[in-house]
């Protein structure tokens, strides 16, 4: 029979898959396009990703804690605390920093006209991006604390 805490890892395991497999592709979704109307159908498709990335973080936040309320000795290991530190870090950058630099990018694909994508938008989006990678990197660092759990 499996417990309570056992459910629990498994919600929080498959809410990483469902949040953060399609936040790895994000970016990669978005470079496919070649002119502003596969441009604009791109960030479509990576507003409907997102969505699993905002629930799946949510749950992994979630699931996480209660795991670390109902076996309180995580709270002493470094890798759970590092874990934690490091994905309120990841979700601080979301309204703090990648908002900010995607509102200019979503206003150019609204206003610009014609199908040739701007030079200003290759701008923006390398600014977006480098941000965008920052994040999968914690995210990755963060799967590897979990799996090796080395302090």
């Amino acid at each position: 029979m499996m417990t309570f805490y056992k459910v629990v890892v498994c919600i929080h395991i498959l809410s990483a898959i469902i949040g953060m497999g399609p936040g790895f592709i994000l970016t990669t979704v978005v470079k496919s396009g070649s002119n502003m109307t596969e441009l604009r159908h791109s960030y479509k498709l990576r507003h409907k990703l997102h969505i699993y990335v905002m629930a799946g973080g949510t749950l992994l936040l979630v699931t996480g804690l209660t795991m670390g309320f109902l076996n309180p000795s995580l709270f002493r290991m470094g890798w759970y605390v590092v874990s934690l530190v490091l994905f309120l870090a990841a979700l601080a950058i979301g309204p703090l920093v990648l908002s900010p630099r995607s509102k200019p990018v979503k206003e150019l694909l609204s206003s610009h006209k014609g199908e040739e994508i701007p030079a200003e938008y290759w701008q923006l989006s390398k600014i977006l991006f480098r941000y965008e990678y920052l994040e999968n990197i914690i995210f990755i660092i963060i799967i590897a604390l979990m799996i090796v759990k080395p302090f």
